[in-house]
């Protein structure tokens, strides 16, 4: 198997990280004039069947990649790893097509259960993006197997150029023609399976090289064997891949039920959800980075503990789980800081920041999920993060009902917290010991970072406060200045202290995409 130093994985995740943060800006960006050309009540309606479609492109995008990565990178055999692509194509073919025949087939009381039967048409126009996933995850894990994320990466660009060009026209032609928010939902949902099959063109060549060269005697025992690692091992990545989207799936099914079950008119708890929904594009955004980090490590977690070569597994594993939670930590607390204006700005109102802050608190908590689970499935301890994910999603039906009868969508902020708690605190509790102290506790890594997340709140605090008194307008103009400025003078702070207290070892700020750049901008800047 091919050397992978630590340079090289770190600058595959940077190419990702480029590429989905794209992809994500778009996501975020689009559900701005979505929401003001739709409304509450539109934006309620579209994320209602969202974390369905977020499910399938998760599935394809990063679960189901990530596993067939895993054993593309681990076959040393040229041909073998076309024979595996092969076979993981059928069996994702089995697996697409069941998910499609459940919701064609129970779109109707899917959305009873919702509270809304006007969601069925939704849901069945949803369903035909799944019958793409066996191409675009195979395509994806196998160039990701080999190390080559640009198709990957240009892929998952273009489905969401595709996706969001769509939906904004969707939404213009909904205020032009008057169309009902549910006529607007179909249409919009009806982007992913375009958008699908506009990703899929990057993949057409290997996915040839895999049904031509890597054609082989099919063997049921070889099928069945793979799909049961593809159930098992796959699906428990998928699991966790999808793992917010799963939070915001049970949102569906509960926040608006028990809304309207507290006393609430139908058609305030809808605007109410909508309200709500806001969080999701700022999770997404903010835990992206770490999500790319985890997808292309993986390969070389895995190559590292194959060569029984633990200082290189764990120098490995230590950047990644710092880096991840250093970034991440700071994108949460800087968006808490700056929510009330994040809101006005995106949304045109101040309404449910309280909800939207506590649900940011997520950011640092999914982040360091994927970076621990990167570093349990290479090591093969798998058990525990299954139990963990189910038992934080236990949690979430559990309780996410009863919370938000009694304390509204701020309850159901809670809840999601307390959920990717357990999650995060039972999989690092998996760890090895030594790994836990390498990170945390050498060189005060986790002392340092707590100071300087402190030490930015403060000061994007501050400066907020001043600007506001100073610009003394509500404005979204004004919201866009106070944001724009804090947000800058917030990262120059937290990067200076990262900097001057050395948070990062030089390795690990060598490893990091440009990061000699970053440290003599920062040095200069501070001189």
């Amino acid at each position: 198997m091919k050397k992978i130093t630590e340079q090289k994985a770190m600058r595959g995740a940077f190419i990702l990280s480029v590429a989905a943060i794209i992809a994500k800006v778009l996501s975020a960006v689009y559900r701005i004039p979505l929401q003001n050309l739709v409304g509450n009540t539109g934006f309620y309606v579209y994320q209602q069947i969202y974390p369905i479609y977020g499910i399938g492109m998760t599935f394809a995008l990063n679960g189901y990649p990530n596993f067939i990565s895993k054993i593309i990178a681990e076959e040393p055999d040229e041909k073998r790893k076309l024979v595996l692509g092969q076979y993981s194509i059928m069996i994702l073919t089995v697996l697409s097509a069941t998910v499609f025949l459940i919701l064609v087939g129970g779109a109707q009381p899917i959305a009873q259960a919702m509270g809304d039967r006007q969601l069925a048409p939704m849901l069945r126009v949803v369903a035909t993006m799944f019958l793409l996933m066996p191409f675009l995850a195979t395509g994806r894990g196998y160039y990701q197997g080999i190390y080559n994320v640009i198709p990957t990466a240009k892929s998952q660009v273009v489905e969401q150029v595709v996706r969001v060009s769509i939906i904004i026209l969707v939404a213009i032609i909904t205020v032009q023609q008057d169309w009902s928010v549910y006529k607007m939902g179909a249409y919009a949902m009806a982007s992913s399976t375009v958008a699908a099959v506009a990703a899929s063109w990057f993949f057409i060549p290997v996915i040839r090289k895999i049904m031509h060269e890597g054609t082989a005697h099919f063997q049921w025992s070889v099928f069945k064997d793979l799909g049961k690692r593809f159930v098992v091992e796959g699906g428990l990545i998928c699991l966790l891949s999808a793992m917010i989207i799963l939070l915001q799936l049970v949102d569906s099914f509960t926040v608006k039920n028990n809304l309207v079950a507290a006393g609430m008119l139908p058609d305030a708890a809808k605007a109410l959800k909508g309200v709500y929904d806001r969080a999701q594009p700022l999770v997404q955004v903010g835990t992206v980075i770490a999500t790319a980090f985890a997808t292309t490590l993986l390969p070389s977690l895995t190559e590292a503990l194959q060569k029984r070569d633990s200082e290189a597994f764990y120098r490995s594993a230590t950047s990644l789980i710092r880096v991840a939670v250093a970034i991440s930590s700071a994108a949460s607390v800087g968006m808490i800081a700056l929510m009330p204006f994040i809101n006005r700005l995106l949304f045109g109102s101040f309404a449910g920041s309280g909800a939207l802050a506590i649900y940011n608190l997520s950011v640092i908590l999914a982040a360091l999920i994927f970076v621990n689970n990167s570093v349990l499935q290479s090591m093969g301890r798998l058990k525990m993060t299954f139990w963990a994910i189910a038992a934080g999603l236990c949690v979430k039906v559990i309780c996410n009902g009863w919370a938000v009868r009694h304390w509204s969508i701020i309850g159901a902020s809670w809840i999601t917290v307390l959920s990717l708690v357990i999650i995060a605190g039972a999989m690092s509790w998996a760890l090895p010991v030594r790994l836990l102290k390498r990170v945390y506790l050498e060189n005060h890594f986790l002392l340092k970072l707590l100071i300087g997340n402190a030490v930015m709140f403060g000061v994007v605090q501050l400066i907020t406060g001043f600007l506001r008194v100073l610009v003394s307008s509500d404005s979204r103009g004004a919201a866009l200045l106070i944001t724009a400025v804090a947000a800058l003078i917030g990262a120059l702070t937290w990067l200076s202290f990262v900097l001057i207290n050395r948070v990062f070892t030089l390795r690990e700020w060598l490893t990091i995409p440009f990061g000699k750049k970053i440290i003599r901008t920062i040095q200069r800047m501070v001189k």
